[in-house]
């Protein structure tokens, strides 16, 4: 058996394959006494079929099933000999199929780039500090107490911050549409949960009034079909609700399971450690996205366009769920897989820059480094041995810390190899964003 590899475009290959006559003959043979043994055909006993009628009769399939296999088992072989990993899978063409010549077949498929990385001194990452003062915590506070409100009926017009029930029915050119309509449905009016103008088309209303506004959904709208459409939408307003916010009290601490707080003080104390600890992650998920972004900039390489292609559909598929939905029943036009493409290609393009970077620095995971991540995680729990005991059975769960402590190990190395410059960014900035 022999094989040459032919480099195409970009990362497209193509790998011409030769197998010799007598590994044919030999799967051939082989089939063919296999059905002899058993054939009956009208005029001959059972395994006294002539050859010759055998092939006039079962050949073709006999040839193609021969020919497949042949390829099933030497695509491989021939992919390790010539030290090849390919990217997606191979677009088989038959050049050679005559049983007296060598049997030649050819596979298109797409490489994984070799990536060297580049650790440019010239480029410098953003390394992220949070600041935090009491007026954060005040909104803060305010936002929980909202969060945890009950909200009491009111005989007035309906104003922002509201909370109103409504049915609606929308039409476009006299038509209805997928998910045009509800019944008894919370809107807090200026949540901006709706297409624009619909929440304030509801301000200035009370309750058993019925009515009818136009609006358009935006231009950008997800599902394309009603891009930039001009609705008309039927409301009913059943009811008009007032927020009555929660009392910073003992109700409200057992609520967000705070054993320890037992007055407004303490209450505040804790709410500032929480969002420390929050502030703590972000800060390391900024810097970290930074890096990331940094070394993007400076490592520019190829990827298959086959991998970009599965991840925009995991993509897809992810936001899909997200509302409830399956690839198989949701329409094309809603999270059209185009739209993920960019991004798919920048994770795909992130995720070999980060093996080719933990390659370079070989970077490995000590049972040690595992123990003390799931000692710290245990931490979380009231029980920490049982989550300890737990999270033994979880190989999926432990595979996911894995990359973790793997990512922490390589932003270690990347902090260290990169220069970097201090990023202030106010806690209120981040939350508006």
């Amino acid at each position: 058996m022999s094989s040459k590899i032919k480099k195409l475009k970009d990362l497209e290959r193509k790998l011409t394959v030769s197998v010799p006559v007598e590994d044919y003959d030999k799967k051939y043979g082989s089939k063919l006494s296999k059905i002899k043994s058993t054939a009956k055909l009208d005029g001959f006993r059972k395994g006294n079929v002539p050859d010759d009628v055998l092939r006039q009769r079962y050949g073709d399939s006999i040839h193609y099933e021969v020919l497949n296999e042949l390829i099933q088992e030497s695509y491989p072989k021939e992919l390790q000999e010539q030290d090849i990993k390919p990217a997606s899978s191979p677009a088989i063409n038959i050049e050679s199929e005559e049983p007296t010549k060598p049997i030649s077949y050819s596979a298109v498929f797409e490489v994984f780039p070799e990536i060297k990385p580049k650790i440019s001194r010239w480029k410098s990452f953003e390394k992220s500090e949070i600041t935090l003062d009491d007026s954060d915590i005040d909104l803060a506070i305010n936002d929980i107490s909202e969060r945890y409100c009950v909200w009491n009926k009111v005989d007035r017009e309906a104003a922002k911050d509201d909370q109103v029930i409504i049915d609606f029915e929308g039409k476009i050119d006299g038509d209805p549409f997928e998910g045009n309509e509800s019944k008894d449905f919370k809107l807090i009016l200026g949540s901006k949960s709706m297409i624009p103008g619909f929440e304030d088309n509801l301000v200035g209303k009370k309750s058993k009034e019925s009515f009818s506004f136009r609006t358009n959904f935006p231009e950008d709208y997800f599902k394309k079909d009603l891009a930039g459409k001009e609705t008309e939408f039927f409301i009913t307003l059943h009811e008009v609700q007032e927020m009555k916010k929660a009392a910073i009290d003992k109700e409200l601490f057992e609520k967000l399971a705070m054993e320890d707080v037992t007055d407004e003080q303490t209450f505040r104390a804790e709410i500032k450690k929480r969002m420390d600890g929050e502030i703590s992650q972000q800060e390391k998920s900024l810097t970290k996205e930074s890096i990331y972004e940094t070394l993007l900039q400076s490592n520019d390489f190829k990827v298959p366009n086959a991998t970009v292609n599965e991840q925009a559909e995991l993509m897809r598929k992810d936001s899909l769920m997200r509302m409830g939905q399956t690839v198989e029943n949701a329409a094309d036009d809603l999270f059209p897989v185009e739209d993920f493409l960019e991004n798919a290609k920048k994770r795909v393009r992130l995720d070999l820059l980060f093996s080719a970077l933990v390659q370079k620095y070989e970077l490995e995971i000590k049972e040690d480094d595992l123990n003390h991540f799931i000692d710290d995680e245990a931490q979380k729990y009231k029980d920490a041995e049982q989550f300890k005991s737990w999270i033994q059975s979880q190989p999926q769960q432990l595979d996911q810390y894995r990359m973790v402590i793997l990512e922490n190990l390589l932003i270690e190395k990347l902090d260290s190899a990169l220069k970097s410059k201090v990023k202030v960014i106010k806690f209120s900035d981040l939350a508006n964003k």
